[in-house]
């Protein structure tokens, strides 16, 4: 049988009572199934003996030595034992805190195998961390020069619980082996194992917790970081055929795709197309642009990048397959009562990722896609994490859109009720074609007359729940099907759901890609627009701002604007002296504008901007900022997405340190959006950690948000990064995605090839 087939529980295993069951209920292993994959989190090499004089050169002493003498130390409840004992090679003390009985058990003359870790100390050569055990209660020493020492091998270390030592956890697993390992089946299929040179799955169990050797126990750990992959790929790609009918185009397995290196037509992403009519006509030969989006084409006053006119592409044919699908099934579903089967399965739908780096034009890619779906008659809902970044959109939509037809509106929470009321009801008719919102988009009093698309901006900021809520919003119903193969003729219910885009301003590593969103197709838009310089950033140590200020006022004076971001909002008590930080020694932005304002800048306008200021007063400043009417924006991470000011050239991000690297890329992003120079300056604390230093480093030497996305993922690992350490979406055991990349990719392959050869009439073309 298969290992998750072995559900007995452990206190079926000798020696495993009551208190060691709940011992490792707490490590949440509860059946044997469970503990064969509690899988060791290190190793001990106690392959070789290491002698005393060898102590600086190794982690741990490994010999055998003899016990020359006792000492105690210390004073009534302190007295201390102290055992002096010498190999070959020096001489040494075990310091036996709380362990008088070894007086006993270890006699002078006796012969023990010692192990542990040594230090010098008062001129003497000193052990407390030990493992002792007694060979002989006499003897030479030199008879031992050759003897294989006790507990000799490579250890496995497993993580612990209180009342559960090594020792124990050794013996129940060799239980759990012994009755159980021989019986264990493989998860894999028998063609990849003997393909990818991979191990027996009982093998591989086997030695991951009782290694013969290196080379075998690598061997063990490939396997099974592999069947890892390969069981999460299958889930992935299951997911993907049970959604749309079909497996993610295979572009996805190209690094240059991921990477963003080339476009589709293998012209460099940097390069940007000629003008827009010419090409309107290269899009022609793969469905041409719809009546609005070409007139909307006509109306760009610049050239889109060949990245998004790529994108455009994909999405484009996405969304006309879609709508043949769905004619070709209402077709066959009218022939049901003359005894003729319509499809087996729902109409294809796009469940699409558009990624990019920030400002190179996801949003526009966004808006010709609702006017593809619009043109076939259907409406469209844009979904954004905040009030500012939904109202940027909406703004931007309505003034390039409702040129052409579009009518664009704005939906959020704070919406009063006189003018939430007209508005609903001209989206429950249809004469809203795109509807722009935050969590109002979902809500229940909010009912579309046929959506069709939705598009998730920032898209991980939302759960999976919420991302479902809306597109059932537009899950209508297709037909009652016959398939053809269902028992007594029985009826299956196919639905139309909406198209769905979903768009990330924070590039996601390819590894992720593959995993937490590997059932969807993904585009990269890599190319920025023509015009825009690269941003120099700055390292300031906390204690030089000055230099940082200076910098600023020099840009000021060009006419220019600036940010200053802050990791708080406001003072509280307990703060330093100067008032700059709160008691959790996070600098506060309500101090740090009084500061700008009055000492620093005080020729300039200064305005604050955080979540607890009102909404109204948020869109004012953002207003006022846009318009240059103020020149200094002091801020929290409320402008990490959303504001746009092509004039803003100075971003200062205070306390740097205290951020991650991928907010800290996005905050970088809202200056170097027009055609002056651009510059940030991360001035970061005096008490900076080595993980901070090396964070720092990665966006001084680059501005690449892919290149920065992979480093983030070797620095804090993917729970962190995608938010789904709280939501359990993403739990590995073995397997490191930033590591283990190269697995992934044949992991992934090959279960491609599985999914086609098991369920080839349902993943579609």
């Amino acid at each position: 049988m298969r290992l998750s087939e072995i559900q007995t529980p452990i206190s079926s295993l000798p020696g495993v009572g009551p208190a060691m069951q709940k011992q490792f209920a707490n490590l949440n292993v509860w059946t044997i199934c469970d503990l064969l994959n509690f899988f060791p989190r290190s190793y001990k090499d106690r392959t070789k003996r290491i002698a005393l004089a060898q102590f600086e050169t190794a982690k741990e002493v490994h010999t055998i030595a003899t016990v020359v003498g006792h000492e105690w130390f210390g004073y009534g409840k302190m007295k201390t034992l102290k055992i002096l004992i010498a190999d070959l090679t020096a001489r040494a003390e075990l310091i036996c805190f709380n362990r008088p009985f070894m007086e006993k058990s270890f006699p002078v003359g006796s012969i023990i195998a010692v192990t542990g870790s040594f230090f010098v100390k008062y001129n003497a050569l000193q052990s407390s961390a030990f493992e002792a055990e007694l060979l002989a209660q006499s003897g030479a020493l030199e008879d031992y020069e050759n003897a294989a020492i006790p507990g000799s091998g490579i250890l496995p270390v497993y993580k612990l619980t209180a009342g559960l030592t090594q020792k124990k956890v050794y013996k129940v697993v060799a239980a759990a082996l012994s009755q159980c390992g021989g019986a264990i089946d493989n998860d894999l299929p028998d063609d990849i194992i003997a393909r990818r040179g991979l191990l027996q799955t009982r093998d591989a169990i086997k030695t991951i917790h009782q290694p013969k050797d290196f080379e075998s126990l690598q061997d063990a750990r490939r396997t099974l970081i592999y069947q890892e992959l390969f069981d999460m790929q299958m889930a992935v790609l299951q997911r993907a055929v049970e959604h749309k009918g079909s497996l993610p185009s295979a572009n996805l397995e190209s690094l240059q795709e991921l990477n963003g290196a080339q476009s589709s037509d293998g012209m460099k992403g940097g390069e940007t197309g000629g003008a827009n009519q010419k090409a309107s006509k290269d899009l022609k030969a793969g469905g041409g642009f719809s009546p609005r989006q070409a007139a909307l084409l006509e109306r760009l006053p610049f050239a889109l990048t060949k990245d998004q006119m790529a994108a455009i592409e994909r999405i484009n044919a996405d969304i006309d397959r879609g709508y043949d699908e769905r004619a070709k099934l209402l077709k066959a579903s009218q022939d049901l009562n003359g005894g003729s089967s319509a499809a087996a399965r729902a109409p294809w739908t796009m469940q699409r990722l558009l990624q990019g780096d920030v400002g190179a034009g996801k949003t526009l890619v966004a808006l010709f896609a609702c006017l593809r779906v619009i043109d076939w008659g259907g409406q469209c809902a844009i979904m954004a994490p905040t009030e500012i970044l939904a109202k940027q959109h909406a703004e931007t939509s309505a003034r390039l859109l409702e040129a052409v037809g579009v009518r664009v509106a704005f939906l959020s929470g704070t919406i009063s009720a006189a003018q939430r009321t007209p508005l609903l009801k001209a989206l429950k008719a249809g004469e809203i074609n795109i509807l722009i919102g935050t969590h109002a988009l979902f809500s229940k009093t909010t009912v579309y007359k046929d959506l069709q698309l939705v598009v998730v901006d920032e898209q991980h900021r939302f759960g999976v729940t919420q991302r479902q809520a809306i597109v059932e919003k537009g899950k209508a119903l297709a037909v009652a099907a016959n398939d053809g193969k269902q028992k007594n003729g029985a009826a299956k219910t196919l639905y139309i759901s909406p198209h769905l885009l979903m768009m990330s301003a924070t590039p996601i590593p390819q590894s992720l890609a593959l995993t937490v969103y590997g059932d969807l197709d993904v585009t990269v838009i890599k190319s920025l627009p023509a015009g825009r310089k690269p941003i120099t950033t700055y390292l300031v140590a906390q204690g030089h701002e000055s230099n940082a200020y200076g910098a600023v006022a020099k840009e000021l004076q060009k006419g220019r604007q600036a940010y200053f971001v802050y990791p708080a909002i406001g003072e509280s008590e307990g703060g330093d002296s100067s008032g700059l930080e709160d008691a959790s020694g996070l600098k506060s932005a309500t101090a740090a504008f009084e500061n700008l304002s009055r000492n620093v800048f005080p020729g300039y306008k200064c305005a604050l901007l955080h979540s607890k200021v009102p909404e109204e007063e948020q869109s004012k400043i953002l207003n006022d900022f846009r318009q240059n009417k103020i020149q200094i924006l002091a801020a929290t991470t409320v402008v990490e997405v959303g504001v746009d000011v092509p004039n803003a050239t100075c971003m200062v991000i205070e306390q740097a340190d205290s951020f991650g690297l991928a907010q800290l890329h996005q905050l970088r992003g809202r200056v170097g959006r027009g055609s002056e120079q651009s510059y940030c300056f991360l001035i970061y604390s005096k008490d900076i950690s080595q993980n901070g230093i090396e964070r720092m480093k990665i966006l001084r030497q680059s501005t690449d948000g892919f290149y920065i996305a992979e480093e983030d993922l070797k620095l804090r690992g993917p729970g962190q990064i995608t938010g789904t350490a709280q939501s359990g979406a993403l739990e590995l055991g073995l397997a490191d995605l930033s590591r283990d990349r190269d697995l992934l990719m044949l992991a992934r392959l090959d279960a491609r090839e599985e999914i086609q050869k098991r369920l080839p009439d349902q993943v579609g073309q």
